[in-house]
């Protein structure tokens, strides 16, 4: 039996209908060598979405690894309850520094939904145990994804993740989102973000008693398309949640760690959260790691005698030592290689290379941030992702459209050669698509 056949039989892949990979094979990747991932076959693909946003300095980086190794020999991992780690409190230290200490204290975990669901409980908990305990409801966007657990889901607003839950989930409310596709005639991305703000600020106006946090993607919301929108709306979130006495909580799971531009995307707009959830690309691609970072005034309203007014969540790996060496080898890195820099010259060449598929007259909101950068395809929705997603595999890139939205999210390791070859095959892929190729 193969490889191929084996994991059908044994594996239930995530976010798949497995039906469908009766007529669109799995993959089975040997090995990976920078932003590429080479099949058992030989074949290559462009990994373009960094292995779901994870992957930031490539496959197999030798830095990474020779930081690994090194711990291997030493520590790989110790309860965090009653015990700590050196690898721990230097990343805790470093990320708090990267706030300019606005951030001062780091709560770990293991994936994206553990941080928001971490972060969600910690806002109650810190309204409880100051005496306002009305305050247990959530708002976020339209179009929000938070996660797929449980808490996590109940601020998440897309139906394909939380209508088959939806028994299980205490949704929260939402609100217009600052998507800068919105604007009418004449309006620009602030206008829409000053407008989406207004509609914050009478949602808060009213609820405001009964509201623990907003919660938000920070300048891009990933999941329900890339929708990507103006920073004053977070500026003016950050007053009304000031006003009206509700957390910030920002999801920098997706956008953090330099996608933006900057290494945290709210560093675009001047002001901080109260709660920083981080994940994905902080460990470099490499290993399970969450962290969520809150203000010494979150902090100080859990510090007690009694147990019940501690944050009462854990799990087994939480702050876990190679976990956290990774996450350390990935800001030695950023840091060494002057990546947000280096970035810029990047993002530049993403741009041109894309310039001839913004021509195409079936692609509408070319737009990008930093090292992401996304369109809309004008085509009945129904069977465009997998085939596009077909197509972009024949051409040999690794992209998984949105609905109509094609995104790309690479490697920070792409040269000017490769990111002109990858806007020259996603342009093939698109035409294929359109064109009805099988």
């Amino acid at each position: 039996m193969s490889l191929l056949q084996r994991s059908l039989a044994a594996v239930w892949h995530p976010c798949t209908q497995m039906k469908q990979h009766e007529t669109l094979p799995l993959i089975a990747i040997a090995r990976g060598e920078g932003p590429w991932l080479i099949a058992e076959d030989g074949q290559r693909y462009l990994d373009a979405v960094s292995s779901w946003w994870v992957n930031l300095f490539g496959h197999c980086n030798a830095h990474i690894n020779q930081r690994l190794r090194e711990q291997t020999e030493k520590l790989e991992h110790v309860i965090l309850a009653g015990f700590t780690h050196e690898p721990v409190v230097r990343l805790s230290e470093e990320l708090s520094a990267l706030t300019g200490h606005a951030l001062g204290h780091a709560f770990y975990a293991s994936d994206g939904a553990s941080a928001t669901e971490i972060a969600l409980k910690m806002s109650v908990h810190y309204w409880r145990n100051t005496g306002r305990l009305a305050k247990t409801r959530f708002v976020s966007l339209a179009g929000s994804y938070h996660g797929e657990t449980v808490g996590a889901l109940a601020v998440t607003d897309i139906a394909l993740f939380r209508e088959a839950y939806a028994p299980l989930v205490r949704a929260a409310a939402t609100v217009a989102s600052p998507d800068a596709r919105a604007a009418e005639p004449g309006e620009s991305a602030a206008d829409v973000a000053i407008r989406a703000a207004a509609a914050l600020e009478h949602f808060l106006a009213e609820h405001h008693a009964e509201t623990a946090a907003l919660i938000v993607e920070p300048l891009v919301q990933c999941a329900t398309g890339m929708a990507m929108y103006d920073p004053e709306y977070l500026r003016r979130a950050r007053a009304l949640c000031d006003q009206y006495e509700v957390h910030l909580i920002a999801d920098e799971i997706a956008v953090g760690c330099g996608r933006s531009g900057k290494f945290f995307a709210m560093e675009h707009t001047g002001v901080w959260p109260d709660f920083l959830c981080l994940s994905k690309g902080i460990s470099g691609g490499y290993l399970p790691l969450s962290l969520v970072l809150s203000t010494d005034t979150v902090y100080q309203a859990f510090y007690a005698d009694e147990v019940a007014r501690g944050f009462l969540h854990s799990h087994s790996y939480t702050g876990n030592a190679l976990a956290c060496t990774a996450a350390l080898a990935t800001l030695e890195i950023f840091r060494d290689e002057r990546v947000l820099e280096a970035n810029a010259q990047r993002a530049a060449w993403l741009a041109r290379a894309a310039e001839p598929i913004a021509a195409h007259p079936a692609v509408k909101h070319l737009r990008q941030q930093g090292m992401i950068l996304a369109f809309d395809v004008a085509c009945p929705e129904s069977g465009f992702a997998r085939g596009f997603h077909a197509h972009a595999l024949a051409e040999g890139l690794l992209l998984r459209p949105i609905g109509n939205t094609v995104y790309w999210m690479p490697p920070y390791v792409l040269d000017e050669a490769q990111c002109q070859w990858l806007g020259e095959r996603t342009l093939a892929a698109l035409s294929k698509t359109l064109a009805g190729v099988p």
